[in-house]
């Protein structure tokens, strides 16, 4: 009776999800063309924060009702790795090619892998200057070390903000309804919230269900959940022909993820623990696949659907090398 329960959960989630991010891709689209946004900017911004959205209350969450900030940061570590590999690879089989711009495999490349070497500095830092009693890998990261990350977003935006003065639109903005398009906005990231939340429960229930330890689902099965609709916009706009917003809203939620998501928790409980030992081998992974991506990206400025079974097969790697984590057959996280 129970796992019909948590599948109802699941079918009930997934749609409510598909919904919101249709609604969302849609209102931030048309929004975009209003205000003459470029598509960096359109992608790496509005669209990726809202998307973004189910991973920022998934830290949040779990660091307030459960104590448990290692979790939060498991779940947003997948849901990175999951977002660089899955969703451009989905993306890619669904339009055949995807076309980007040059500047965005130049800079927003620098700067998503700066992200990742400023959230394990901070990591670092709270082991140094912080250490918990126990392994020597554990530190607390306190809200004046949560801080820096937060203070790298705010360049990101600084620097999205001179591209949208920098750009010259072909056209003049599109007339559309203002407040309906931003009420649309709304109700999107709402249902988007729902829907990923009843995903996560389910998630949760099959996890118990089957005896699945939290490490994995953590890793997994949340982080899945919570980027569905990071991977419903990104697909939907590649099929439209969008291919630059496509993979800015991957960038764009990985970067938010990463220097906002994270910290949120450490500012709103004051302090979180976290241990070095294991945030290093995902984070490493997660510099791999990234550099995948762009490596492939960088050819043609194009991303083909064979490049696409390469990115999928890197995230079937990491799924096996978590189950074997979660077995005891390998230790590489501590």
């Amino acid at each position: 009776m129970l796992l019909l329960l948590y599948t109802g959960l699941a079918v009930f989630g997934t749609a409510i999800t598909w919904w919101g991010s249709e609604k969302l891709e849609s209102a931030s689209r048309r929004l975009s063309l209003h205000y003459q946004l470029p598509p960096v900017v359109q992608g790496g911004v509005i669209t990726a924060v809202g998307s973004s959205f189910p991973e920022l209350s998934s830290t949040i969450l779990s660091t307030l009702l459960h104590g448990t900030f290692d979790l939060g940061v498991a779940a947003i570590v997948g849901s990175a790795i999951f977002n660089i590999l899955v969703i451009p690879g989905l993306a890619a089989i669904a339009s055949q090619k995807i076309v980007v711009e040059r500047e965005l495999v130049f800079k927003d490349a620098q700067f998503y892998l700066t992200s990742v070497a400023v959230l394990l500095l901070t990591f670092a830092l709270a082991v140094i200057y912080h250490p918990l009693p126990g392994p020597q890998t554990t530190g607390m990261v306190t809200r004046t070390l949560a801080v820096f990350p937060i203070g790298l977003y705010a360049l990101y935006l600084f620097l999205q903000q001179q591209d949208a003065f920098d750009f010259t639109a072909d056209s003049s903005p599109e007339p559309i309804p203002i407040r309906r398009e931003w009420g649309k906005l709304s109700v999107s990231l709402l249902l988007i919230l729902i829907g990923v939340e009843a995903l996560v429960n389910a998630a949760i229930g099959f996890g118990e269900w089957f005896g699945t330890p939290p490490f994995l689902w953590g890793l997994t099965v949340v982080a899945a959940g919570t980027s569905l609709p990071d991977a419903f916009v990104s697909v939907r706009a590649a099929r439209s022909g969008y291919g630059t917003v496509s993979i800015a809203n991957v960038l764009g939620s990985n970067i938010f993820d990463l220097l906002v998501a994270v910290p949120a928790g450490v500012l709103i409980a004051g302090a979180a623990s976290v241990n070095f030992a294991a945030a290093v081998p995902m984070m490493a992974y997660l510099t791999v696949a990234t550099l995948v991506l762009f490596a492939t990206m960088r050819i043609e400025l194009t991303l083909r659907s064979d490049d696409a079974y390469l990115l999928l097969g890197l995230y079937a790697v990491f799924i096996v090398w978590m189950v074997l984590e979660t077995i005891g057959v390998t230790t590489i996280v501590a």
